[in-house]
């Protein structure tokens, strides 16, 4: 997660969606090293540039 971005800065929905992709992710990760989780970081990766963006704009 950014730096400067606490848990309080995500809407509840933007919460929600990590908390979800986290669960993947973990889940995926039980399958093994080889096991390919990019597509879900970018994911992340994009909530939390949406609410720095929004945090920055106030």
């Amino acid at each position: 997660m950014a730096d400067d971005l606490k848990f309080s800065d995500f809407t509840r929905g933007e919460q929600l969606r990590m908390a979800g992709l986290l669960a993947r992710m973990g889940k995926r990760g039980l399958a093994g090293d080889a096991v390919d989780l990019s597509d879900l970081k970018r994911r992340v990766e994009r909530i939390e540039n949406q609410a720095l963006r929004r945090k920055n704009k106030s």
